[in-house]
């Protein structure tokens, strides 16, 4: 609050110094009084508490300088008004692609130009505001523009929509053996020729060439149809893409034109495809990474490091950079990954949930389904908050996170001889090893922050030599690491709060440190307060495998149901996010931090960030082994094989509860058997655009995400009670209402002559009916349907919404390999909705 209140007092002094020269003498005069008394570097909560001018008698003059004081503030309204107006902002401008104008102009970047020219002050080149001219993922541009000029552009004709930018943000050596995959005969990785042949986008922060992860000894050549290009820049050249990184390109308008009021190198970017962050070398080589022996992080989780489809090729689209991913920037690299031929788009980024057709990465992706490309999307990290997923287009796969099966213990013996179970990938834990004991302490009290172990919020009088006790929350887990190094401090137990709960991501600390879950941080601090020279030691344990459940859910991933189309189930499966190791640019050190000058080729991360480019990878095995399979066949494939239950064979958790399908959608991935699914629900997308309809979605957004123009009224007088042809079902009883039906659509891709029976699992209080029990596919590519009525036995006229689950199985009679699952979502509405 007080950040926000200084900026409205920095906002209000720039609008009243703007409006100085546009006012008369005597207000002027008044203005710069009143400038004279706004405290700059005050925390103040409004404008009211301004000083009286000193020059004046506050007694005497009280009611003119009340009356002036409001001549002053209507007066600068209206200038900020003004000043508002004239502030230039970035607009992605929505044309209709066969436009009545287009064919006036040679070129459609010529056509776009004309837009701005007749919008823009005569006295401007309109070119220098034109920032993207799109052409493929939609038509349009994204160019700077005033209110003014926005308000003048929606009045033009083949003006669909204009959206403000948006700035989005960046939502192994085990998990491809912990998700089954294996080069032996007759494996996902043998069938698919581990991913030969096919193109995976990656729209990230860029690549470091160099990673051994990319190294192209073994591959095939550039396949023919590749149109991309590798973008020189910044300490990039041509020669560092290879038969591995086939294309590099680089998007920095947006973010350029957002960051220019930003204070200069406050972190080195480098101005080409190059990754000076590390994110997006680390998710291309989950994807796509060839096999590097040997591979680990100081000694811990040691392996061969290789992406789930290390026989495909990468091409990499920055788009983000250290201030966000701009949806200008990300809406240019889909408009020119589609251009280039890639097969599968990867995308560990995003924000909070948006309308679709508001939403660009929606609106892109919808053109990029068309053109037979299948995008990968993180679900967000904002869990478990619910209907916190994003990226929720039905055309899009939304991804969720998982956990392994594999720990890095570091134990905190206490002083009373209890133990605390911690996890730490610190580089003393690749061997067991045993730390000193360590006087204890937790730094509270105060405005700095010390709980947290801010920056220069350790007194080192306290810390020195001893064992610091660090808040989880509000600044980095690394970089908490690095304030107790830099106060002295010799170990970290880094605690989570009552928000991240038993979560137990890892890190490659600065220090020896390792961090304790929330029940464990409670008796923890009991134990401090409990002595008064409370005493702990950190004890190594190494890496360990398969000696705890999994997957499970992650405590962060975020959840459903849908926020703007809860008839879709979101997200549509889990997959590993969670202490996941991958490649590493060797500028940086493995905690990213600044001041780490340690240098690694490969370093652990967690989030919906890396489960993203496993399902991307997993996608890119799929269409190797299915070229001609739409989008919607692969997702089909991987949701209806989904496992729902850990390596055990128990369900899988969410916390100490089961997961429910919003937390796991259709189920973890699973590449051995998604790759031979048996039968798929396929999707053409006429279908999405009916599915629009019954949103009740107006004509004018319909064809900003689809370019189709339709009449939702003659779309569903022909397409009575449609029902999208969705993977998974979700059905909501609104008041009143005891009966619903869905069809679906189920195409043999297995064998000919097979027979699949019915089973189902009713969600609670549902009664289900299907017809028919079996389907006979006498012929590959054969479509049957069946229908399902969900028939209500609870009363909808309670207070509040309640939720229910199950599932509908269709069972090959002979083989039960193939055994396609749809998770079911039964929702019954409150009656004030």
């Amino acid at each position: 609050m007080e950040s926000s209140s200084v900026s409205r007092v920095s906002y209000f002094t720039l609008g009243t110094q703007k409006c100085l020269s546009n006012s008369n003498p005597v207000l002027n005069s008044l203005l710069l009084l009143l400038l004279l008394q706004i405290p700059h570097n005050s925390s103040t909560k409004s404008f009211t508490k301004l000083q009286p001018p000193l020059s004046l008698s506050y007694l005497s003059l009280t009611m003119e300088f009340i009356t002036v004081t409001q001549l002053f503030f209507s007066t600068l309204f209206v200038c900020l008004v003004c000043l508002n107006a004239n502030t230039l902002q970035t607009y992605i401008v929505h044309l209709h692609p066969n436009g009545m104008t287009s064919s006036l102009f040679t070129s459609k970047l010529h056509w776009h130009l004309s837009f701005l020219e007749r919008t823009v002050a005569s006295q401007e080149d309109p070119s220098l505001r034109l920032l993207y001219s799109y052409h493929t993922a939609m038509e349009g541009f994204a160019a700077q523009l005033s209110e003014a000029e926005v308000k003048s552009l929606k009045n033009l004709p083949d003006v669909i929509a204009i959206r403000p930018d948006r700035r989005l943000q960046i939502h192994t050596t085990y998990s491809y053996k912990f998700l089954g995959l294996n080069p032996a005969r007759g494996g996902a990785w043998y069938k698919s020729g581990f991913g030969r042949g096919t193109i995976i986008g990656v729209l990230d922060t860029g690549v470091w060439p160099e990673s051994p992860s990319f190294v192209d000894h073994g591959m095939p050549p550039v396949p023919k149809k590749w149109r991309g290009i590798c973008q020189e820049g910044q300490s990039f050249s041509s020669s560092n893409c290879n038969r591995k990184l086939i294309g590099a390109r680089f998007f920095t308008e947006g973010h350029r034109v957002a960051s220019k009021s930003s204070v200069p190198n406050i972190v080195e970017e480098y101005v080409s495809p190059r990754d000076s962050h590390g994110h997006g070398t680390h998710t291309s080589s989950t994807a796509g990474g060839t096999s590097v022996p040997m591979a680990s992080v100081f000694g811990n989780g040691a392996g061969v490091a290789r992406g789930m489809a290390p026989g495909a090729h990468i091409a990499m689209y920055k788009v983000c950079w250290y201030t966000g991913c701009y949806s200008s920037d990300i809406m240019a690299a889909m408009d020119a990954a589609i251009r280039d031929g890639v097969d599968i788009l990867s995308l560990s980024l995003g924000g909070f949930p948006l309308p679709i057709y508001e939403d660009s990465i929606a609106i892109g992706s919808f053109r990029a389904m068309e053109h037979g490309i299948s995008v990968i999307c993180a679900a967000g990290n904002n869990g478990p908050v619910e209907s916190s997923v994003s990226n929720e287009a039905p055309w899009i796969s939304t991804i969720g996170a998982s956990t392994l099966d594999r720990r890095f213990p570091a134990i905190v013996r206490m002083g009373n001889g209890q133990t605390l179970y911690g996890e730490s990938m610190y580089p003393g834990n690749h061997f067991k090893t045993t730390g000193r004991d360590l006087e204890l302490v937790y730094v509270t009290g105060g405005d700095r922050g010390s709980e947290f172990c801010f920056k220069r919020s350790l007194p080192r009088d306290k810390v020195r030599g001893k064992l610091v006790i660090c808040d989880r929350g509000a600044n980095g887990r690394a970089e908490k690491g690095q304030v107790v190094k830099e106060a002295g401090g010799a170990a970290m137990i880094l605690a989570n709060t009552a928000i991240n709960l038993e979560e137990d991501s890892v890190d490659v600390h600065v220090l020896p440190a390792t961090s304790v879950g929330f029940d464990e941080s409670v008796r923890l601090k009991a134990y401090i307060n409990s002595t008064m020279k409370p005493m702990a030691r950190i004890e190594f344990e190494g890496t360990e495998i398969g000696k705890s459940r999994g997957p499970a859910v992650a405590q962060f991933s975020s959840r459903g149901p849908s926020f703007t189309n809860p008839s879709i189930l979101k997200p549509d499966v889990i997959a590993p996010g969670v202490n996941i190791i991958a490649a590493w640019p060797q500028n940086l050190g493995p905690t990213g931090l600044p001041e780490d000058s340690r240098r690694v080729n490969f370093t652990v991360m967690s989030g919906t960030s890396m489960a993203c480019p496993h399902v991307s990878g997993i996608a890119a095995l799929i269409h190797s082994v299915h070229p001609k399979w739409t989008p919607a066949a692969i997702k089909s494939a991987l949701m209806t094989t989904a496992d729902i239950t850990d390596h055990s064979g128990k369900p899988i958790m969410d916390g100490d509860i089961p997961a429910g399908v919003f937390a796991i959608g259709a189920g973890h991935v699973n590449p051995g058997k998604a790759i031979d699914p048996g039968l798929i629900y396929d999707i053409r997308p006429d279908e999405y655009i009916t599915h629009l309809c019954t949103l009740g979605y107006r004509t004018t957004e319909i064809f900003s995400i689809t370019h189709r123009n339709v009449s939702c009224h003659e779309v569903l007088l022909m397409n009575r009670g449609f029902s999208l042809n969705y993977p998974s079902i979700s059905v909501t009883f609104k008041h009143g209402m005891r009966i619903k039906m869905i069809q679906r659509r189920l195409t043999n891709v297995g064998s000919p002559n097979s027979i699949y029976s019915l089973e189902v699992t009713a969600p609670e209080g549902v009664k289900v009916r299907v017809k028919p029990h079996r389907l006979i596919f006498k012929h590959i590519n054969q479509s049957l349907s069946y229908k399902v009525w969900f028939i209500s036995r609870k009363n909808t006229g309670t207070e509040t919404t309640r939720f229910a689950q199950g599932d509908l199985k269709w069972v090959h009679h002979n083989n039960s390999f193939y055994r396609v699952r749809s998770p079911i979502s039964v929702t019954w509405k409150g009656k004030e909705y």
